[in-house]
């Protein structure tokens, strides 16, 4: 099993009330991708750091394997969340990609 893990920063740009409404989007985007990809075991997307935190919004993901996690990153239900709801509001991603 290959467990990926996504961090964003939202764009300085928006209030906190737009904020709230872009993490609420892509947490439904990403998870509505459960059972339309060949491979994601789950998938789960926290918008809820602490005050602590320095990261808007986590993905937190798991494939069967590293070939199918390379076919989620083009498959067009992901590319269609990722582009409308996703790369339009975010300036910085941290990506880990790790086996389990």
């Amino acid at each position: 099993m290959v467990k990926h893990i996504i961090l964003w920063q939202l764009k300085d740009e928006y209030s906190a009330e737009e904020k709230a409404e872009i993490k609420a989007g892509i947490k439904s985007g990403l998870e509505s991708l459960a059972g339309k990809i060949p491979g994601l075991l789950e998938i789960k997307v926290q918008t809820e750091g602490l005050a602590s935190s320095n990261a808007d919004v986590m993905l937190d993901s798991a494939f069967e394997s590293e070939e199918l996690l390379k076919g989620y990153a083009v498959h067009p239900e992901h590319v269609k969340v990722a582009d409308e709801k996703v790369r339009p509001y975010t300036k910085t991603r941290m990506c880990l990609d790790y086996e389990v």
